[in-house]
């Protein structure tokens, strides 16, 4: 029953890095190895959980969970402030190793990376990839640390190549094929296929799909009338059966960041000083980008209103500090008392073309060089070494993310 199934030969590889900051964690400390670790954002007891380690997977412990509840199933957790650094290092060593092997490479996450070797050299594409696989997991044990282990997965698309990177943890390989495929999937729920989770699940079970292979046996016609009730139907048809529909890149749309205060206690300009502190930090992922904005969006958790936002759409672009934070003190004189948390994006981006800014006079244009000079000051030297005296302070408890799912600002 394996008519319509793709059946090339499978040139898509995911790599996974297994528990990546509590492994990196493990690898820069060796006495932490074979001992359950959490890695958090703070260090405070009702902080959630971003990486827990396998051994401490083992013991219940899971991603999100709060430090106080995990401490219970595991009395002996070791919990660490994430280390940004360390862990972009690992992905830029991640990604030298796979570019060894193709030009093609796409980073899905810090901690999650796929190759295509359609385009790559005669030399590496008659080689087996599986040997390539075990090859590349040396290298990074060879490279990065004896502790470091990576799943991967092969197959003839993005989507069974992550399915198969996820079927042994922690330090499988599989292979998914048009041979193994039914075989595969018969053995996995609906939830253990990426992207089928809650309204999605819903759909499938209110039509009578319960299994990953009842939705493989169901025709495209079906899944987009009744089911997604959209073009997503025909891609989910095309995706089980291994066909590339996943190899697209999405224009960025917004750049924000948001802070949950570290007490309840701080004064008005005490919570605007950490407001400037973000803005400062998505001033710097917008020009990261070569983008300029022209709205900008606040908003702010408060114990007696509930959510609040605010927004304002400027005539020209903007993409200073300075600018940044100027329209959201303006929006932020309207938020409510009891602040417990902040948020600060810019959104209706563009690219920054000297030519556009140009349009808009020689203040503009004096702006984007101070603007630029003080960026490749923090760029050679470190983040924050210029920053504004407002926020002064403010780095102790405003601290730099690693995001999970993007790599845009590594």
């Amino acid at each position: 029953m394996n008519s319509g199934y793709n059946n090339e030969r499978p040139l898509v590889m995911h790599i996974d890095l297994n528990s990546c900051f509590a492994t990196v964690e493990q690898q820069s400390r060796p006495m932490l190895r074979g001992r359950p670790v959490a890695v958090v954002n703070r260090r405070t007891e009702n902080t959630s959980i971003v990486t827990a380690s396998y051994e401490a997977k083992a013991m219940g412990v899971s991603v999100g969970m709060r430090v106080k509840e995990a401490v219970k199933l595991a009395p002996g957790l070791v919990t660490l402030e994430s280390d940004p650094a360390k862990y972009r290092f690992v992905y830029h060593k991640m990604m030298g190793i796979m570019k060894r092997y193709s030009p093609h490479i796409t980073m899905k996450s810090i901690d999650e990376g796929v190759i295509d070797f359609h385009q790559t050299t005669d030399d590496i594409r008659s080689r087996n990839l599986v040997d390539i696989g075990y090859e590349m997991k040396q290298r990074l044990r060879d490279e990065i640390g004896e502790a470091m282990r990576c799943n991967v997965g092969i197959s003839t698309n993005r989507f069974l190549a992550k399915t198969a990177a996820s079927l042994h943890k922690p330090d499988g390989l599989d292979v998914i094929d048009h041979e193994n495929l039914r075989a595969t999937l018969g053995r996995l729920k609906l939830t253990d296929l990426t992207g089928i989770a809650g309204r999605n699940q819903q759909r499938l079970n209110a039509v009578g799909i319960f299994t990953p292979l009842e939705f493989l046996d169901t025709d495209a016609h079906a899944l987009h009338t009744m089911v997604f009730k959209s073009i997503l139907g025909e891609q989910w048809h095309q995706r089980l059966r291994g066909f590339e529909v996943d190899d697209v890149t999405h224009d960025l749309k917004t750049v924000g960041r948001q802070y949950v205060l570290e007490t309840k206690t701080l004064s008005f300009g005490e919570i605007t000083r950490r407001l400037h502190h973000l803005c400062e930090s998505v001033g710097g992922k917008l020009r990261s980008q070569n983008n300029v904005a022209r709205g900008v969006f606040v908003y702010a958790k408060s114990n007696s209103q509930g959510y609040w936002h605010a927004r304002h759409m400027c005539d020209l672009p903007f993409f200073s500090n300075s600018a940044i934070y100027a329209q959201a003190m303006m929006l932020f004189a309207g938020a409510p008392p009891d602040i417990r948390e902040i948020g600060i994006s810019c959104y209706e981006l563009s690219d920054d073309t000297g030519d556009q800014l140009s349009l808009f006079g020689d203040q503009l244009a004096r702006e984007q060089h101070v603007t630029e000079a003080i960026d490749d000051i923090n760029k050679r030297f470190g983040d924050r070494t210029i920053h504004s005296a407002d926020t002064l302070g403010t780095g102790i408890y405003v601290k730099q993310k690693i995001p999970f799912g993007s790599t845009r600002y590594l």
